[in-house]
C-alpha cells in the first residue's frame, strides 16, 4: 500500500509540513511491516487480563514511557487495573499480571531489567519493539515488531528509508518509533473497545472529572 499525499504549493517547502507528512507515510507504510497474528496475540492477553481482572503494567524509557502512559490511561478508560512503572502507586506484579515493555532498540537497561524481574514471578511479557532478536524481544513471551528508526540504529536505517520511504533528518532520533507505536496502540484501544463491548460514553465516564 502506497498513500500519497498531496500539499499545497505554499507548503511543500516548509520544514514543518513537509517532516508531518514524512512521518504520517511511514506510519500508514507501517500497517504491512506489522504482523497480524503478534497483534491479534497482543490484543487477545489484554483481553484475558482485563477478564480475569489482572493488573497490566506499562513501560518505557523517555519519550517511549510517555508513549506508555498515554496507553495506559487509555486502558484506565477501558476499565483495566494498569499501572505505569516509576509512578509512586504501583502495586507488585503478580503471576498472571501483563507487563507491556515498549522499547524500540529492544536494549534499553532499565527496562530489560524490569521485564527480567517480571519474567521471574511469572508475569507475562508482551514487547513493543523495533528488534525482536534484541534482549527484549528474546525474554519475552509476546513480541509486536514496530518499524521506525531508533536512536541506536545504524545498519537498518538504509532498509527502513528505502522500503517505508523516510528521509533520515527529518525525523531524528526515535521519533518514528515512538509515533508509530503511539498510532498503533490507539488502534489497539480500538480492538478492545470492539472485543469488549466498550463505548465511547463508558470511557467518558472513566476519564478522571477532578484534574488540573
Amino acid at each position: 500500500m502506497q498513500l500519497n499525499i498531496y500539499l499545497r504549493d505554499s507548503k511543500l517547502s516548509h520544514p514543518v509540513f513537509k517532516a508531518m507528512s514524512e512521518i504520517a507515510l511511514f506510519i500508514i507504510n507501517s500497517i504491512n511491516e506489522i504482523d497480524v497474528g503478534q497483534v491479534d496475540r497482543f490484543v487477545g492477553e489484554l483481553e484475558r487480563v482485563y477478564r480475569e481482572k489482572r493488573k497490566v503494567l506499562v513501560m518505557g524509557a523517555g519519550r517511549s514511557g510517555l508513549v506508555g502512559k498515554a496507553f495506559a490511561m487509555r486502558l484506565l478508560h477501558l476499565g483495566f487495573n494498569s499501572y505505569v512503572l516509576g509512578e509512586t502507586i504501583v502495586p507488585s506484579v503478580r503471576e498472571g499480571d501483563l507487563v507491556v515493555a515498549i522499547s524500540g532498540s529492544g536494549r534499553t537497561k532499565v527496562i530489560v531489567t524490569a521485564a527480567e524481574t517480571a519474567k521471574q514471578v511469572g508475569a507475562t511479557v508482551a514487547a513493543i519493539t523495533t528488534y525482536p532478536d534484541s534482549p527484549l524481544g528474546r525474554l519475552s513471551d509476546i513480541v509486536v515488531r514496530v518499524p521506525g528508526r531508533t536512536k541506536s540504529s545504524k545498519m537498518d536505517d538504509y532498509f527502513a528509508r528505502q522500503i517505508l520511504g523516510i528521509h533520515e533528518p527529518l525525523a531524528p532520533l526515535g521519533t518514528l518509533f515512538e509515533d508509530t507505536t503511539m498510532v498503533f496502540l490507539d488502534g489497539v484501544i480500538y480492538s478492545l473497545m470492539a472485543r469488549l463491548g466498550i463505548d465511547e460514553e463508558y470511557m467518558r465516564n472513566m476519564h478522571a472529572n477532578v484534574e488540573l
